[in-house]
């Protein structure tokens, strides 16, 4: 279960930012996740509880923004939404889709005291 190590990652994050800014407790930690990135949210949110159980992150919400996969179509030349890699362009059906967002897993901010 990598989520486990995601969330030590995290929390390593969390305890380098409070001792650069100087602050006590995190309350709230927002990230943004794309499908493509692997994650299962429901093990990441397990794993986020037994991670920072006794630290600075402890009792604090784990939110989890869940980002579209985007894509590039070569022939269309523009940017189109998809279901997953390897789908088709929705418009004009072509494979020559370069993703371009939606395996993302980072911080996106945190509410700290």
């Amino acid at each position: 279960m990598h989520e486990m190590s995601i969330c030590e990652g995290i929390l390593q994050v969390i305890e380098d930012q409070a001792k650069a800014q100087q602050f006590a407790r995190v309350k709230r930690v927002r990230l943004e996740i794309g499908p493509l990135a692997g994650v299962e949210l429901e093990a990441l949110t397990f794993s986020y509880d037994v991670v920072t159980k006794n630290s600075i992150a402890h009792e604090s919400k784990l939110e989890v923004i869940e980002l579209p996969v985007n894509g590039w179509c070569m022939p269309c030349a523009k940017q189109v939404s998809v279901a997953a890699r390897y789908e088709p362009c929705p418009d004009c059906g072509s494979y020559q889709v370069e993703i371009t967002g939606g395996d993302e897993l980072r911080i996106k901010d945190m509410e700290v005291e």
